[in-house]
């Protein structure tokens, strides 16, 4: 099965082809980052207008890269929700008429979902029952996976998400947008045992970030900064930050009895993030795995892979009309 993925739910505009559920056969993505760093977030308007622009030669472009024609889909898939309001409207507008002029059947998929099933998108041995992280700049949650069609949240951030977190820290902080690269960055020079930040949540399985957030504005509050104390604030505040996720990942694994666990989302890149989970998971004798860095961000090969995936397995929501 041949299936054909597109992304929109936030700024970047994705269209892919992915091949009997795992095989990517091309894998397109746009960016209206740029545009956004000047207004140090994204701003909706921007994003679904660029996506308006783009999605067509994004199109044309996957279908070249992946050596097939339009009549050989089988499938569309597309992400539904959740996101911006106008960058989904623009994604499932362009997947509807597409399916529609080639009378192909057409599916939505969750882009939570999706970015766990990223990690299936390589030949790794995973298995299912497992836990799931999904660590992003709009969501943090935990789930339990019997298969990707029962997903069970078992916690989630009840604030700001650790993207979020990440973002408005480097804004505090003067860095710039995105601010998870960045804070990355100028961590490495420094010591994470500087400052002590907590972030923990009212449940064990619960996230919450809009505390350490406000914890490092009042710790800049009447300090002029110079370059060591940034460096130990950005390591510090990273040091906290990955470390509740570490914990609470593995405690998710202890309460549902699993051996699996999936990272997926655009924190999954971070390196310090990766090497923790990693290290403290083996330690558990749990099997930790996360996507390839570039299918850690939006991208259409995971909504196309999942979808496939689901649509073999009788999932069905055909909304042509």
């Amino acid at each position: 099965m041949i299936v054909l993925g597109i992304e929109s739910s936030c700024d970047e505009t994705g269209v892919a082809v992915v091949k009997n559920e795992r095989k990517i056969l091309a894998n397109v993505i746009a960016s209206s980052l740029k545009l956004h760093s000047r207004h140090g977030g994204v701003v909706p308007e921007i994003a679904s207008r660029m996506q308006l622009e783009s999605i067509a030669g994004i199109f044309t472009e996957a279908m070249q890269i992946a050596k097939i024609k339009p009549a050989q889909i089988d499938l569309v898939a597309v992400t539904t929700h959740p996101g911006l309001p106008g960058s989904l409207i623009t994604g499932i507008a362009f997947a509807k008429a597409l399916a529609l002029s080639l009378g192909k059947p057409i599916l939505g998929v969750n882009h939570i979902h999706s970015h766990i099933y990223a990690n299936l998108l390589y030949p790794e041995k995973i298995k299912l029952p497992a836990v799931a992280l999904v660590v992003s700049g709009g969501h943090t949650s935990l789930f339990y996976l019997k298969d990707f069609s029962k997903i069970q949240v078992l916690g989630q951030t009840r604030d700001d998400a650790c993207g979020e977190a990440f973002d408005k820290v480097a804004k505090i902080m003067g860095l710039g947008y995105p601010g998870g690269p960045l804070i990355e960055k100028i961590a490495r020079g420094g010591n994470e045992h500087k400052i002590k930040f907590a972030c923990w949540g009212n449940t064990e399985l619960d996230f919450s970030f809009s505390g350490i957030k406000t914890a490092v504005l009042y710790y800049l509050k009447d300090k002029k900064p110079g370059s060591k104390l940034l460096k130990d604030l950005a390591a510090s505040f990273q040091e906290s930050a990955v470390n509740v996720l570490v914990k609470k990942s593995l405690l998710a694994c202890k309460r549902k009895k699993v051996k699996h666990l999936l990272i997926g989302g655009g924190v999954a890149a971070n390196g310090v993030l990766r090497q923790k989970l990693m290290a403290s998971a083996k330690a558990a004798g749990i099997n930790c795995f996360f996507p390839n860095i570039d299918l850690c961000m939006d991208n259409a090969a995971m909504v196309a892979g999942l979808g496939g995936y689901l649509y073999k397995r009788g999932a069905r929501n055909d909304f042509k009309n």
